[in-house]
C-alpha cells in the first residue's frame, strides 16, 4: 500500500508499522507544544481522547481530533475522499477534508505516542479562518451526521452557546428540541426560551429544566476542562454513553 504523509510529522519504522494493516484511517499522534505552555486545554484534548472519542467527539470547536501535522493515509483513500479545498485564505481546509473523510466511512486511529513538535504562534495560518465560518460547518455536518438518527434531544446549556446553536439549526431540526438543561437557577426559573425570530406562530417556547430533570440524548454546549471539573461529575452522575446519549458540541 503507498502512503501519503499529508503533515509535518517525519515517520519512523515503529510508526509506520503500526499502521500497515490500515485501508480507510486517517492516522496521527500525541503531540508537544512549543512553547509549553500554550493552547495547555487543547493540547490535553488531543493527547487524552480516547480511541472511541476519536469518533464521538468530532463535532467540538477544536477540529480534528487527531491534528492535521500528524496525518497519514493510503494514497488510494486519499484519493477517494478528494483532495483538500484550495479556496485559499480562510478556508479551513483539514476540517472539511476531516469531514469529508468520516462521510465516506473513514476511522481514526492515534498513535499514542509524542512524535510531534507542534509550535504555536500568532501568525500561524489557522487564525485566518473566521470563528463563524467554523461554525457554519460544524452545524451543518451535526445535522448531517448526528441528528438523523435522533426523534427529539436536549441542548445542554440554556445560555448564549446553547441559544446560538438552536437558532443556527434549520427549523426541521429546532422541533427535535424539547428542552434545555442547566445548573444555573436563575435561568431555570425563567421556564422557557422563546426563539423571538422565528416565523412560526405561535413562537417555539422551549423549557429549561435543571440537567437532573431533562431526558437524554443530550447536544452538550458546554466546554470541557473549564469547571474545575464539576460539569464533568454532573455528567458521568447520569451513567450515559457518549455517542448514543449524548455528543459534545462545544
Amino acid at each position: 500500500t503507498e502512503w501519503v504523509w499529508m503533515g509535518g510529522l517525519r515517520p519512523g519504522s515503529d510508526f509506520l508499522t503500526s499502521t500497515l494493516r490500515v485501508i480507510q484511517e486517517i492516522v496521527g499522534c500525541r503531540v508537544r507544544r512549543d512553547p509549553p505552555n500554550s493552547t495547555e486545554r487543547y493540547t490535553r484534548w488531543i493527547n487524552q481522547l480516547t480511541p472511541e472519542q476519536l469518533l464521538t467527539q468530532v463535532f467540538t470547536a477544536n477540529g480534528p481530533t487527531v491534528i492535521m501535522p500528524t496525518w497519514f493515509c493510503s494514497r488510494a483513500w486519499f484519493s477517494h475522499v478528494g483532495p483538500f479545498d484550495e479556496g485559499g485564505q480562510g478556508v479551513p481546509e483539514d476540517l472539511l477534508f476531516f469531514y469529508e473523510h468520516l462521510r465516506k466511512g473513514g476511522g481514526v486511529i492515534r498513535v499514542d505516542q509524542s512524535l510531534l513538535l507542534y509550535r504555536y504562534h500568532p501568525w500561524a495560518a489557522t487564525h485566518s479562518v473566521l470563528e463563524t465560518t467554523i461554525w457554519t460547518h460544524r452545524v451543518r455536518f451535526l445535522e448531517e451526521q448526528a441528528l438523523p438518527r435522533w426523534a427529539a434531544f436536549t441542548i445542554w446549556n440554556a445560555g448564549k452557546q446553547g441559544r446560538r446553536l438552536y437558532r443556527s439549526l434549520t427549523a426541521a431540526s429546532q422541533r427535535k428540541v424539547v428542552a434545555f438543561c442547566d445548573v444555573d437557577e436563575n435561568k431555570i426559573r425563567k421556564g422557557f426560551y422563546c426563539h423571538e425570530d422565528s416565523q412560526e406562530r405561535p413562537k417555539p417556547r422551549i423549557p429549561i429544566l435543571h440537567f437532573r430533570a431533562a431526558r437524554p440524548p443530550f447536544v452538550i454546549c458546554v466546554k470541557l476542562d473549564l469547571t474545575g471539573g464539576a460539569f464533568e461529575d454532573n455528567l458521568r452522575s447520569l451513567h450515559l454513553q457518549e455517542g448514543q446519549d449524548f455528543l459534545h458540541f462545544s
